[in-house]
């Protein structure tokens, strides 16, 4: 094996993570979200650890194919939903339930030919301002929907919340009420809570809850992490040093010659960059664990590679391993570090990457 970074799935973690979900929202079924290829680790790896989840939730049609190719039989919930007729069919052929959120996207239901009757979920603004019918709009589109035969009914209701990450947020508060005031008098199961809202705001939980960071560990609730709230990391990303140098005091290291040595010291060289998806924005000071010890990067991080500072690692040597995150480095530490949110990280892994279940 030329390169030795890997990413390694822990399916026992994303086994863990769906059971503190159940026991988080105990009235509620489970929709695991794994667009984004499983948030990055992986559709189909995931989807199987997650079996037991009650639907899937993607972004992509493709992904959709992917799963039925797999064998999955759970419902998959097209979370954007059809973006041209063509696709109708091809959801009718894979059962693929569908989120309804513009009228164009009615317009086109409406117009479809009769076949096998489509499952919809009914999207609605109500202060993200991203997709979902306007309050005002809603119930004249729930009821085109319901006069559609070949739509099942009753159809179902969403929304996505804005600041659900923040516990005390007067928007989320103010989501939920509209929510509810818009379908008082609305049939269907409901559907509000994302990961932040499943960990913060029981009151949204409703008949489903669309779980999708919290499944793989990751919290983008601000300090916190995963850990915190009982979740276990399903990624850990490792390589090796490959280099161990002794340099100089006053000599500068990386590219742009951005980092100064201030005394004579060892520094490591890790097979991992930017080239694999390790963020090349993360600055002098992000920490890595070398053999288990904690140090931390030093310099630009290259496309293929990353210097490390080894002052506090004499026994260090090359071979010894490098943890970039994981279940002693939580991904939202170096997300934190680097400007971003842990989601983004892990779904930047790029194909080069070996990806081993554990």
């Amino acid at each position: 094996m030329a390169r030795p970074t890997s990413a390694i799935i822990h399916a026992d973690a994303l086994r863990h993570n769906l059971s503190q979900v159940r026991q988080r929202s105990p009235h509620s079924r489970v929709m695991a979200v794994v667009k984004a290829d499983g948030y990055g680790h992986g559709l189909e790896r995931v989807a199987r650890a997650l079996g037991g989840a009650d639907a899937f939730g993607v972004a992509a049609l493709s992904d959709a194919e992917r799963l039925r190719a797999g064998g999955l039989s759970q419902p998959i919930v097209l979370l954007s939903g059809f973006n041209e007729p063509a696709d109708i069919a091809r959801m009718r052929e894979l059962a693929v339930d569908t989120v309804i959120h513009h009228q164009s996207q009615l317009e086109m239901l409406e117009q479809a030919d009769a076949g096998e009757p489509l499952a919809c979920w009914l999207k609605l603004d109500t202060g993200m301002h991203r997709l979902g019918f306007q309050p005002e709009a809603a119930h004249d589109a729930y009821a085109r929907l319901r006069r559609l035969t070949h739509v099942v009914g009753p159809v179902r209701l969403l929304n996505h919340f804005a600041s659900s990450d923040e516990f005390d947020s007067a928007q989320t508060r103010e989501q939920l009420r509209l929510f509810n005031e818009i379908t008082a008098d609305l049939p269907g199961e409901r559907s509000l809570a994302n990961s932040a809202a499943i960990l913060g705001w029981p009151q949204s939980h409703g008949d489903w809850v669309r779980a999708g960071g919290a499944l793989y560990g990751i919290s983008v609730v601000d300090g916190r992490t995963g850990a915190d709230f009982g979740l276990r990391p399903a990624m850990t990303l490792a390589t090796r040093l490959i280099s161990v140098n002794r340099v100089r005091g006053g000599e500068r290291i990386g590219y742009s010659a951005t980092w100064e040595c201030p005394e004579d010291m060892d520094v490591g060289v890790a097979a991992i960059g930017y080239g694999d998806g390790y963020p090349r924005h993360a600055p002098a000071g992000t920490p890595v664990l070398v053999g288990g010890q904690r140090a931390q990067v030093i310099g630009r991080v290259s496309m293929d590679l990353m210097t490390i500072d080894l002052r506090g690692i004499p026994e260090a040597r090359v071979g010894d391993p490098v943890t970039l995150w994981g279940p002693d480095l939580p991904v939202e530490t170096i997300a934190d570090a680097a400007g971003t949110i842990g989601y983004e990280l892990t779904c930047s892994i790029t194909r080069r990457v070996r990806f081993v279940e554990a």
